[in-house]
């Protein structure tokens, strides 16, 4: 098969043909080991599945009784009886098919419930240098799609790819046991059928995998043009982005689809003609033998049913070996997810952090990002924050300050040194005790899916109303957010989509206050706001930062100005130190952004 004239950008068809192929047994033993604990309802559909397959090849012998035994032989009991097993069997395999699919189906499902859950909760935990190069569309792919694929794979192909084959087993067994003659002139056409299935799994296999690629790419595209809507309308993307989408993503796909198809149009016809072959030679020479009173009536029909049952589960089987494929991919995309280790984990003998006062020290502290050991984003830093203090931390992109107050929320490791609060090692207590007492403002404000009183209570799931509304009040968005169709019960959408950045800013605001954190970290928090809502959060902050230990990162002369410490950093390192005033009287590294950047917007 050629390649589509369209070429589809490289990462998308690497994802997807840089797996080797064939079934790898590490793969499928972490497969199912997710199925281990649902093996009794596997054990049970494989014997019901077996009984099933039993009564499937044991139709056309009663069909050879009823014939041969009972017309020919002209015994009514006979006929009676084989055509009553007949119908057992018939309805034996119903009965079994039946409750074989419920009992896969619920099996099938726990089995992708429990992965899922698996999933969520190692992405929860895996660390911050994790995300910064797996991307979330990634993600959601092995959580949403790979998952999806294995759920077919648990709850059909296993059970469904041993029953094809025992079903192929008994017939052969079965048709040799009535005549070999006819067995063998039905086998004949089996070269035939290995040759067509072996051209067309060798070709399919590629359609496939292109498949499933482009099948990435429409939903990256897609949602990048649903994320980015606003700045496409903005510059009149829309006709270049349809017509992008419709003659280069869309029709790729498009294209690889009718591949597919048209190999599946091809196939199955070529199956069903070589089984019509078989019917032939058996008629034809089975019916001069029934003529010449070798081969019974009953025998030649019976050869015919199991002829037409024999190619069945063949068909199936070739279909399936592109599923067993797709399934070892993804279970391998999954396995290492869930074999991605978490850089930041509570040691063995953590503690938890007791209330702290807010007291921070930085030791000699150096640090590198693990893709890059070469360069230092922060190289011996030392300070001291006091309880209460707030501490302006100031200087050009890429001086490593937002690396700094990741670093005290222990979203990374130093390489060297000792972060202590109140004299803990905070390497050596649990995390969610040292981050239950810290709050963050950063400056992208992201708000869920839910309510805005929802939203507010995140950093505190117990606080009453009325202590929400008070802190709404002490931040200045208790005017916005009454004004609201439902109040502070009004739905935000998912990322807060109907509110402005600046009231999501004054939300985030409200859910840091109420958490009452002992320490706070402002992340460039006014950056994106508009002057008249920074007026309202300046009057707010005085009430925020009292009392705690706050790091703040602004690049505004009105949240710097006021602070305790001012702490300026150049190439990962602390070059200036103190209050507004000293260091512009020192006219260095402050001075000079204060005359390029700390200056105030001019209201409008």
């Amino acid at each position: 098969m050629s390649e589509p004239a369209i070429q589809i950008p490289e990462h998308y068809r690497r994802e997807h043909e840089d797996k080797q192929e064939g079934i790898k047994p590490e793969i499928l033993e972490g497969i199912l080991s997710f199925i281990a604990p649902y093996k009794r309802q596997m054990i049970i559909s494989f014997f019901l599945m077996l009984i099933g397959s039993i009564a499937s090849v044991a139709g056309p012998y009663f069909t050879k009784i009823a014939l041969d035994d009972g017309i020919v032989g002209q015994n009514r009991i006979i006929l009676r009886n084989s055509l009553l097993l007949y119908l057992g069997a018939v309805l034996s395999q119903w009965a079994v098919t039946f409750i074989r699919i419920n009992i896969m189906a619920k099996a099938g499902q726990s089995t992708i419930y429990d992965m899922r859950a698996r999933l969520f909760d190692h992405i929860q935990q895996l660390s911050m240098s994790f995300f910064s190069h797996y991307s979330a569309g990634r993600l959601i792919s092995r959580v949403i799609n790979d998952v999806a694929v294995l759920r077919q794979f648990v709850t059909w192909a296993i059970i469904a790819s041993a029953r094809d084959m025992l079903t192929v087993v008994g017939i052969v067994i079965a048709m040799l046991n009535l005549n070999l003659r006819l067995s063998l002139i039905t086998l004949a056409v089996m070269p035939m059928i290995v040759i067509a299935t072996f051209l067309f799994r060798k070709h399919i296999q590629d359609i496939y995998r292109r498949v499933r690629a482009g099948m990435s790419w429409v939903n990256s595209v897609l949602a990048e043009n649903i994320n980015g809507v606003r700045v496409i309308q903005a510059f009149g993307r829309q006709e270049h982005n349809y017509k992008h989408f419709k003659n280069q993503v869309n029709l790729y796909q498009l294209q690889n689809n009718l591949q597919a198809a048209k190999l599946v149009s091809i196939f199955f016809p070529t199956i069903d003609m070589i089984g019509t072959v078989a019917i032939f030679l058996v008629v034809w020479l089975g019916g001069a033998a029934v003529i010449g009173e070798s081969v019974t009536t009953g025998v030649l029909v019976a050869f015919i049913l199991y002829i037409q049952q024999f190619f069945r589960p063949i068909q199936d089987l070739s279909q399936r070996y592109d599923q067993f494929q797709s399934a070892m991919i993804a279970g391998e995309r999954i396995l290492e997810l869930l074999a991605t280790p978490v850089d930041i984990q509570d040691h063995s003998n953590a503690y938890l952090l007791p209330p702290i006062n807010g007291m921070v020290e930085f030791n000699n502290v150096s640090f590198h990002y693990a893709d890059d050991p070469s360069t230092a984003v922060l190289n011996n830093v030392s300070f001291k924050a006091t309880p209460g203090q707030t501490i302006a931390l100031v200087g050009e992109t890429g001086a490593g300050k937002s690396t700094l107050i990741k670093l005290i929320s222990r979203f990374y490791d130093p390489g060297e040194g000792v972060i202590k609060i109140d004299g803990h090692d905070i390497s050596k207590v649990t995390q969610a005790s040292l981050r239950g007492q810290m709050g963050v403002v950063l400056q992208e404000p992201f708000l869920f899916g839910g309510t805005v009183m929802e939203n507010i209570r995140f950093g505190r799931l117990d606080a009453a109303e009325e202590e929400v509304i008070a802190a709404a009040k002490a931040v200045g968005a208790h005017d916005f957010i009454s004004a609201m169709k439902d109040g502070y019960h009004t739905s935000v959408e998912e990322g807060g989509a109907l509110l402005s950045v600046g009231q999501r800013q004054l939300i985030s605001f409200v859910r840091a206050l109420l958490a009452n954190p002992r320490i706070l970290i402002l992340d460039e928090a006014t950056s994106s706001i508009d002057t008249q809502t920074e007026q309202i959060i300046q009057k707010a902050l005085s009430t925020l930062l009292t009392g705690r230990t706050s790091f703040v990162i602004a690049h505004r002369l009105s949240t710097i100005v006021n602070a305790d410490q001012i702490i300026v950093m150049d190439q990962g390192r602390i070059v200036e130190q103190g209050i507004h005033e000293e260091l512009l009287a020192k006219k260095g590294i402050y001075y000079n952004l204060y005359k390029i950047g700390f200056q105030e917007p001019r209201a409008e």
